[in-house]
């Protein structure tokens, strides 16, 4: 219980912090946020660990230096292939997550429907007894499906913690590459 509690707070602070920084960008910019895939999510949602895109100095260091230059593109690009790495295990997981609550609930339905069907079918002096043990079978099916989608998200809330983790990390190196890079070009125009 305590690592789904855990789970689910990284989960709503990566979120928290993914909307602060939506919400300021929206407001430089004018303009509605968009996912990786190029959507703008519909009012009101909740866009969940689908955080892409460079740290914001990227591509905007032109140091005069063409060695510096290169080694800031190559920090540019080495920060762009492994947030689009991250980004796609993000994907994978929430898809993973979603299939596998689908088919708990269907699961779920079925059971449920079967249950049902065995009421609709006993003798009327049976009525009782059967729908009783279609109401346990119920309560017993809603609290499987239940515990498998909540295994799920919290597995997928792993993997996602993880990933924004992996990118803020290649961000933080690109930024020190950056600063590397600018920091050599200054020395050598110093000369």
């Amino acid at each position: 219980m305590n690592k789904l509690l855990a789970t689910l707070i990284a989960g709503l602070f990566a979120t928290s912090v993914y909307a602060q920084t939506q919400t300021q960008s929206t407001a430089s910019t004018g303009t509605a946020p968009v996912t990786a895939h190029g959507m703008t999510p519909a009012a009101g949602t909740t866009v969940v660990g689908t955080q892409s895109g460079m740290s914001g100095a990227a591509g905007t260091t032109a140091t005069g230096s063409a060695d510096a230059d290169k080694d800031i593109a190559k920090a540019d690009q080495k920060e762009a292939k492994e947030v689009a790495k991250q980004d796609e295990k993000i994907q994978k997981a929430s898809n993973k997550a979603s299939e596998k609550k689908a088919k708990a609930q269907q699961k779920a339905d079925k059971k449920i429907a079967d249950a049902q069907g065995k009421v609709a079918k006993a003798d009327p002096e049976d009525q009782a007894k059967a729908s009783a043990k279609a109401e346990k079978k119920i309560a017993d099916a809603q609290y499987d499906a239940q515990k498998t989608m909540i295994k799920a998200d919290e597995k997928a809330q792993k993997k996602i913690v993880d990933a924004n983790a992996d990118k803020a990390k290649a961000q933080a190196k690109a930024t020190e590459k950056r600063a590397e890079a600018a920091a050599e070009a200054h020395k050598d125009a110093a000369k």
